[in-house]
């Protein structure tokens, strides 16, 4: 399964993988009846009300014709029906799209749904990270997210590669029992919300090491833990 690897605010690196068609299908469907209910609800209200003008009706389809546009740039590349299956779209790169990014996948969106749809199934299928037209125009692609609570510290340590530079070459003199403790705080940041553990460890760090940084306290505890990972690994 193709993944795409996208850099958190923490800056660390998780794998996502990209979403399947059946998934993305599924999310049109529901987004499909999420409009179709409005569609019905409304004309319902203005025909019965006998609100039938012109600006009534472009009250009408303005929210259908720009649906996907404002959903996927106000809820962080997520429509109502890719948030109910857990999709989001990203960019190729790992990066958060643009205005742009997200402008050009609404623009390309009735050409990929011509003839039932086959345009964007055909593309998805033939393209490595299961692109649409509107995706491979903009640079983007649909992941599936896993949830952070399932995803150990080891999983989430970006995999470093031979030109990786560490930060502080001091944390050698850490032990690996230290390292776990580190790993537990972070544990305890991400799952329940408590910084406590992180920022007493920062201190206790800075303060073996001889360590100044305005890092903040879970970014500098990532980066003790990828300078030990790839440092140790070149023993």
């Amino acid at each position: 399964m193709q993944k795409v690897t996208i850099r958190t605010a923490q800056n660390v690196l998780i794998d996502y993988p990209v979403a399947g068609l059946l998934h993305r299908i599924l999310a049109f469907i529901i987004d499909i009846f999420i409009l179709g209910t409005y569609a019905i609800v409304v004309l319902f209200i203005l025909v019965q009300s006998g609100m039938q003008e012109h600006w009534a009706m472009l009250l009408f389809y303005f929210p259908i014709f720009f649906y996907d546009l404002f959903f996927e740039i106000m809820m962080n590349g997520q429509s109502l029906g890719k948030k109910a299956l857990d999709l989001r779209v990203v960019r190729v790169d790992g990066s958060n799209p643009t205005i742009g990014n997200y402008l050009l996948r609404w623009l390309l969106k009735p050409i990929d749904i011509l003839f039932s749809g086959s345009v964007a199934v055909t593309c998805i299928l033939l393209t490595r990270f299961g692109q649409r037209l509107g995706d491979l125009a903009a640079g983007t692609t649909v992941v599936k997210l896993v949830s952070v609570s399932n995803v150990t510290s080891q999983q989430i340590i970006q995999q470093l590669d031979e030109s990786y530079e560490p930060v502080f070459n001091q944390v050698t003199q850490l032990s690996d029992q230290d390292i776990n403790l580190v790993k537990k705080a972070l544990e305890v940041n991400r799952s329940l919300g408590n910084m406590q553990p992180a920022i007493q460890l920062e201190a206790r760090i800075k303060s073996m090491l001889g360590i100044e940084s305005d890092m903040p306290p879970v970014k500098f505890l990532y980066t003790i833990i990828k300078d030990y990972s790839h440092l140790t690994s070149q023993v």
